[in-house]
């Protein structure tokens, strides 16, 4: 069906991928709305919440384009899509933030999160450098994958443990466990079927929209997931991070997007390497180092600053980082 409307041109696909990205985005919404609802009503802590359910769904958009990506056997989507998540997440997300309002940021924040998402990028580049020896043929394979879902699982369990050290009641309920106390049981299971049926549609319209317009471009998928659907799968995040630094609590938004891009590596890039191998494609190194420098550039800016903030002057420095490397990337297609 949407193959067929695709056909009459390219007007239908670029309405079909702004759709998908909004019911795509929707979809995640409900689906989180839902499950939090669901989850206190079987006594479930707010801190758990908080820490699996909500923070499952700001993943949530990449795991689902990926998981139709790989369905659908084109897996240059499936890795552009999470390496360029991460590299607009921590260059033009945390960039723009930044220019707007210094972001604060947590002890653990700087001491764990920020370097684990380095280090997340890092892995990757390793994973798929042509000089290190191959196990499975070059790019990320199923035994990768698992690697990283066992790193994931790892992440969470230190995450678990962290926060139960640390935690203080009034700071963890957030916006989505207080609506979630309210809302009825009906509700809740329809916010859930809604969601997940919002989540397939968009997956869906989004990369059958997405390769229909790599074709017509004649450019490959890697382009089309590391601008388009990167962005798109970006758009929570962004909105969220930009929303929060105009209010002045950017501290929201840095650990908003360095936890994004440590579920989208480990979670979401380990899954889709266990459900089908991910060939290695032309640029890949290039994608996976940005992915670990744009981190490791927020780190040492963090350090740098005094009052352990990311200044204007990184945020611009960002911005700049990624315009020379989106303008390269473009210019070698």
């Amino acid at each position: 069906m949407i193959q067929s409307l695709l056909s009459y041109g390219w007007w239908v696909a670029i309405i079909f991928i702004i759709v998908g990205f909004t019911v795509l985005v929707k979809g995640a919404d409900w689906l989180v709305d839902g499950a939090s609802a669901v989850a206190k009503r079987f006594g479930i802590s707010d801190l758990v919440i908080g820490l699996t359910v909500v923070a499952f769904g700001t993943s949530m958009p990449e795991f689902v384009v990926n998981m139709v990506s790989v369905g659908h056997g084109t897996t240059e989507l499936a890795i552009t899509n999470i390496l360029g998540s991460n590299i607009i997440n921590t260059f033009v997300i945390l960039g723009l933030t930044a220019l707007v309002y210094p972001i604060a940021t947590h002890r653990s924040t700087r001491n764990f999160d920020i370097p684990l998402s380095a280090a997340a990028g890092a892995i990757v580049l390793l994973m798929i450098l042509p000089f290190l020896p191959q196990v499975t043929a070059p790019g990320i394979g199923r035994m990768e994958g698992g690697l990283l879902l066992l790193l994931f699982c790892l992440f969470l369990f230190i995450t678990f443990r962290n926060a139960r050290a640390q935690e203080h009641p009034k700071e963890v309920e957030s916006d989505k466990v207080q609506s979630a106390k309210e809302m009825s049981a009906v509700k809740a299971v329809l916010l859930i079927l809604c969601g997940l049926a919002g989540l397939v549609l968009g997956g869906e319209l989004i990369v059958d929209s997405a390769v229909d317009i790599a074709t017509r471009m004649g450019v490959s998928e890697a382009i089309i997931g590391l601008t388009i659907v990167a962005l798109g799968t970006s758009l929570p995040e962004l909105a969220t991070s930009v929303m929060a630094a105009f209010k002045k609590n950017s501290d929201i938004a840095m650990g908003n997007v360095i936890g994004s891009n440590i579920f989208n590596v480990f979670f979401v890039l380990g899954t889709s390497a266990v459900i089908r191998p991910l060939p290695a494609y032309k640029g890949i190194e290039l994608d996976a180092l940005m992915a670990a420098l744009g981190s490791f550039i927020v780190w040492l800016a963090l350090k740098i600053d005094k009052d352990n903030k990311l200044p204007r002057w990184a945020g611009a420095l960002l911005l700049i980082v990624y315009a020379g490397y989106l303008s390269y990337r473009l210019l070698n297609v």
